[in-house]
């Protein structure tokens, strides 16, 4: 049985995360200084890639080599996507929270009888029915 570490997880150091993602050490380490991939550090300095960075040094590369995307434009990429994400997480947040609001919304109108009814949001109070009384109006002289 093989281990697999959880997605997150820095385990691998430099060396064998070049190999895994088909590339240099040195590379690896352009990737870095640029913020392209932003490995964790151990106390001594040393790097370590978690095995999403070795997914995202295999797409970068895929990228550069078969899109011809300079590193320029990759990390724009990566910025625009980082951004997408954000915005799309706050637009959950913020879904979730219309939800709350609208789920403990209180209306309340004037019923066909004078008391006061609760509504839901878009609903009308019934009406009594049309009255057949005259109301005679007059302006004061």
């Amino acid at each position: 049985m093989s281990f697999t570490p959880p997605h997150d997880t820095p385990v691998y150091v430099i060396s064998v995360a070049a190999e895994l993602a088909g590339m240099h050490a040195q590379t690896l380490r352009q990737y870095d200084r640029l913020g392209l991939v932003t490995p964790s550090r151990t106390q001594g300095g040393g790097r370590r890639y978690s095995p999403r960075d070795i997914a995202l040094l295999r797409e970068i590369q895929r990228l550069s080599q078969e899109e011809g995307i300079s590193l320029a434009g990759i990390q724009r990429i990566m910025q625009l996507e980082h951004q997408v994400e954000a915005l799309q997480d706050k637009v959950g947040e913020l879904t979730e929270r219309l939800a709350a609001l609208q789920a403990g919304t209180r209306i309340f109108a004037a019923g066909p009888d004078g008391q006061i009814v609760e509504l839901r949001p878009g609903e009308r109070p019934l009406r009594a029915a049309r009255s057949t009384a005259l109301v005679s109006w007059q302006p004061q002289r």
